[in-house]
């Protein structure tokens, strides 16, 4: 079971022309959507509203296929973000966070709903930047997941959500510590270690405990940075709708493909001769996801048929 931890949201997306369209959204959301897609058993742990927009997310989820490990409605409104798309179909992110249904779960909630067959944990976004929900998901981390949990992080980092930067960098730095995976946008990375480069803040988790760091760069190749090797994967020309959702689908593509052929966290401490050829492959399914992604409007993930019928899963 893939558990992903985090926040659901409505994105409010405005088009270069001035249109504006309501689809569901929120990074953890988006990946378990990803993943649901791709054939993964998935719970989503999120906190839903119990009003129409809640109720649009709730019906999403069980339409893919996803379980909803939170079942009780928050009283709170749904969490939203408007997305600002550029003509290049970039998205500029302003947030609706406070009182809304996207923070409202405590540690003792969290903890009681995360599945006794959890083999893998995903979380990330704004779900580490509200609270309690932010203090509750660093809580059960350090607590209660087991040691041999798959723990992802993809820390998506939104600098308009975020009110003590030094505070946020300090609990991505304690959950990155017990992140098996890190997954980080160029942007991220700039965010996290500023005047840094990639190559050097990659470096950096690694040295702090991940296996594994994997970073994506727009258009430019995707990379895997592991401890003692560097493995890179070209992004498929696609013609660009827009780039919401990518990077959700990218992390859920990664750990999809690598759960589908039953590797988990021990599978990375492999020597590397045995190690980076399936980590490369993971890494293709990775970028294909996101690809396909960008080329409809909105958080789309591909499924798994189409990703097949491209020849573009391993």
């Amino acid at each position: 079971m893939i558990v992903v931890a985090g926040e659901a949201l409505i994105d409010l997306v405005v088009t270069p022309d001035g249109q504006v369209a309501a689809r569901p959204g929120g990074s953890p959301y988006n990946a378990a959507r990803s993943l649901a897609r791709l054939g993964a058993e998935t719970t989503f742990l999120g906190r839903l509203a119990g009003d129409g927009l809640g109720r649009l997310l709730r019906e999403r989820l069980a339409a893919e296929g996803a379980a909803i490990g939170v079942p009780e409605p928050s009283s709170r409104p749904s969490t939203l973000a408007v997305a600002t798309l550029d003509q290049a179909g970039s998205a500029d992110y302003a947030f609706y966070l406070d009182g809304t249904a996207g923070a409202d779960l405590d540690y003792e909630a969290l903890k009681q709903a995360l599945p006794a067959d959890t083999t893998a944990l995903h979380v990330g976004d704004l779900g580490l930047v509200m609270e309690p929900v932010g203090a509750a998901i660093e809580r059960l981390i350090g607590r209660d997941v087991p040691a041999s949990v798959l723990v992802l992080v993809d820390p998506n980092c939104r600098p308009s959500a975020i009110a003590d930067d030094k505070a946020y960098r300090r609990r991505i730095d304690v959950i990155a510590r017990r992140a098996d995976i890190v997954k980080a946008s160029t942007e991220d990375l700039a965010y996290l270690y500023p005047d840094v480069p990639p190559e050097e803040a990659a470096k950096a988790l690694l040295d702090n405990g991940a296996s594994l760091v994997l970073v994506t760069d727009g258009p430019r190749q995707a990379r895997a940075f592991l401890p003692d090797s560097i493995l890179a994967e070209d992004v498929p020309g696609v013609t660009v709708v827009d780039t919401i959702g990518a990077g959700d689908a990218f992390g859920g593509g990664f750990l999809a493909w690598w759960t589908a052929h039953g590797l988990g966290q021990a599978d990375l401490g492999r020597p590397a001769a045995a190690r980076d050829p399936l980590v490369r492959k993971a890494l293709r399914a990775a970028v294909a996801a996101a690809a396909l992604t960008c080329t409809r409007p909105g958080a789309d993930p591909p499924t798994l048929a189409e990703l097949q019928a491209r020849n573009w899963w391993p």
